[in-house]
């Protein structure tokens, strides 16, 4: 066996395989005992968790090896041994291991971040090279970790010419047809592959670690590559369109608004006409934190200490108890707050390339006459921000490295320049000179007398964790807890300045989490993880309240022109919730695939590919899912709202007129 092993060409192959397979594992091995607490470890579950890991391992290796056994087919067997055929076989062989090598040290920091294989955000990570590779220098000892790839290199390469393995491949005189049968074989277990096993499959168990576990770390990534955008009437639960969108309108449409669109439509002016108040126009700073949990704060049941402003604020504000994010990624953030509908499947509309001239948030400031702009602290050409909002008349300001000049978008675009900069990661300025920016501008369009909507989006609270020295007691770059105390002290520093501006008493600040720091848990959708940070402070002649009712991101900016009493165009699913009935309140929450829906008495239901459907009791004490019977009600209100959405976007109806 070791002779035949020894002297066939396909030796290097073969070692690699068995490379691949035992360091697979071994990853799988660690995670599993990473996630020990989390996952269920019974002998039974365990062993079928690992043999769903190896046979989608198999898969990968398939793909993995292919290439280098369709070389052998078609290299000339006369050829073997040749300098050509030693640096064509050294190139694949030490390639295939580096990227085995890379993609199992970059699963474990994936792991580590998102608790989970590599799913769209890897496929996004890959696309921003720049922001990724330098926050991974910058979170890792990068020149160690690649350092440590290329002598694990070395020393797979000094067993192999020790052993002799690529000597006597290179002797190897297996015939055409052996080279031929073993091709064809290969190229059928890839293809079987690609054809037949979808990523999902791995998905055998109730635990969603035991899921992520199942599943291979490469195989995952390619899927996601594939699948970024999933079409909901061939995946999902539906119903007619019309009886969707009619129960839509029942739920979007209060009797004291105006449809003016077609009955698949939710197109309305909504009127918040109050005889007893005027509209008012103050100008409005909204500021979106960075994977800000609500439990981070002591004022929604945390116990960290680390905002010790923000749990001042929230006594001073309409402060909301019960809001939950839309997805698990800024942009989705992003989406809820200035399109207010739910989380489509797939990516988030901001990164589709049909992201253009939608009909957002800034469009009804912008029929009230304010001046809109985007502040980030990053390249706001990640995620498409830049493209999305200034396709929706935003001014730009953010700390770009290029130019941003696109024929469809005619609004201004200033980049925070050097001198604005006191200190930058990866992602970004920090939250302080951001706030600066913010204020720069606010002075301007207080001096030109012009009302102003900014929608500012901080970086700061995002690994690597790295901010200015001497600002907070736990050092730059050690941990989550001290960026977030970070935050919290830049806010403090931001309202410290803004009270002396004179705009500051005609001015509403809405300060609101984009996500949670980890949306990773037991269930397929962890409400609990899901859980964020809003509230609207300054609000002229409003007191203080604390809103206990369940609400969505979407309800955000439909609940503040609410407050000012706006009539106003809507294409929102958005409520202003301080007058939504307990009955008719919900929260919609997605993960890409799984698209939730949780109603005021916690009852969930989640709809899934395959045009599956699940509901359960979310028994918010323990964070746990009772599985429920049927309810056809809640299960009607989940289709239609989803399938809704997605219809108005690819039908165009998201579009301005």
């Amino acid at each position: 066996m070791q002779r035949f092993f020894l002297k066939n060409r396909y030796a290097p192959l073969m070692s690699f395989g068995i490379f691949f397979l035992v360091a697979s594992l071994l990853i799988r091995l660690v995670l599993f005992i990473w996630s020990f607490s989390d996952n269920n470890h019974g002998l039974g579950q365990t062993l079928y968790t690992f043999l769903i890991g190896f046979f989608f391992d198999l898969g990968t290796l398939s793909f993995f090896v292919f290439p280098y056994a369709f070389y052998l087919l078609i290299f000339p067997k006369k050829w073997n041994g040749t300098l050509t055929d030693k640096i064509l076989t050294y190139f694949f062989m030490g390639f295939m291991v580096f990227v085995a090598l890379f993609s199992f040290l970059a699963e474990l920091a994936f792991w580590d971040e998102f608790k989970c294989r590599f799913n769209f955000i890897a496929v996004d990570y890959l696309i921003y090279t720049y922001e990724v590779v330098k926050n991974i220098n910058e979170s890792y000892p990068l020149p160690i970790l690649l350092g440590g790839i290329f002598l694990l290199i070395a020393l797979y390469f000094f067993i192999h010419f020790k052993k002799g393995i690529f000597k006597e491949a290179f002797k190897s005189s297996t015939n055409l047809k052996t080279r031929f049968s073993t091709s064809l074989f290969l190229l059928i277990i890839a293809l079987v592959y690609y054809w037949f096993v979808n990523n999902k499959d791995a998905e055998r168990f109730d635990n969603r670690y035991n899921n992520e576990l199942a599943k291979s770390g490469i195989y995952s990534f390619f899927s996601a590559f594939k699948n970024n955008e999933l079409s909901y009437l061939q995946f999902y639960n539906s119903l007619s369109n019309k009886e969707a969108f009619g129960i839509t309108q029942k739920l979007v449409v209060k009797p004291s608004d105006s449809l003016l669109g077609d009955s698949f439509s939710i197109k309305r002016f909504v009127k918040n006409q109050d005889s007893l108040n005027q509209s008012i126009k103050p100008n409005v700073i909204l500021i979106c934190v960075e994977s800000l949990s609500g439990k981070l704060l002591n004022s929604l049941g945390g116990d960290y200490n680390i905002t010790p402003f923000l749990d001042s604020l929230a006594q001073e504000s309409i402060f909301f108890e019960n809001l939950y994010a839309t997805g698990t990624r800024t942009v989705r953030g992003m989406e809820a707050l200035m399109l207010s509908v739910p989380p489509t499947p797939g990516r988030s509309i901001i990164k589709r390339t049909n992201s253009d001239h939608l009909f957002t948030i800034g469009n009804v400031f912008a029929e009230k006459g304010y001046k809109n702009t985007f502040f980030y602290g990053g390249d706001g050409y990640f995620d498409n921000m830049n493209y999305f909002f200034g396709s929706s008349g935003f001014n730009i300001v953010d700390r770009s490295r290029g130019f941003f000049e696109e024929e469809s978008i005619s609004t201004q675009h200033q980049s925070i320049q050097d001198n604005e900069v006191s200190f930058e990661n990866a992602w970004g300025v920090c939250d302080e000179d951001l706030y600066n920016k913010v204020m720069t501008e606010a002075d301007k369009n207080f001096v030109s007398k012009t009302p102003f909507f900014d929608f500012v989006m901080t970086t700061s609270n995002h690994k690597p964790f790295t901010y200015p020295d001497g600002k907070v007691d736990i050092p730059s770059g050690k941990n989550r807890a001290g960026a977030v105390k970070y935050t919290d002290y830049a806010l403090k520093e931001f309202f410290n300045k803004a009270r002396n501006k004179p705009w500051f008493e005609h001015t509403v600040f809405i300060i609101v989490s984009d996500h949670c720091a980890s949306s990773a848990g037991r269930w397929a959708i962890d409400v609990d993880k899901y859980q964020i940070v809003g509230m609207i402070y300054n609000f002229p002649n409003k007191d203080p309240m604390k809103v206990s009712a369940l609400a969505s991101q979407i309800d955000v900016l439909p609940t503040l022109f609410g407050l000012l009493n706006w009539v106003y165009k809507s294409n929102f699913y958005g409520q202003n919730i301080l007058e939504t009935p307990v009955l008719e309140q919900r929260a919609l929450l997605g993960n890409y695939r799984k698209l939730g829906y949780m109603d005021s008495a916690h009852k969930l239901t989640i709809l899934s590919e395959q045009k599956q459907s699940n509901q359960f009791f979310w028994q918010q004490e323990t964070d746990s899912l009772l599985p429920q019977p049927t309810d056809s009600l809640n299960l009607k209100k989940a289709i239609s709202l989803y399938q809704t959405a997605d219809y108005l976007y690819h039908e165009g109806k998201l579009k301005l007129d």
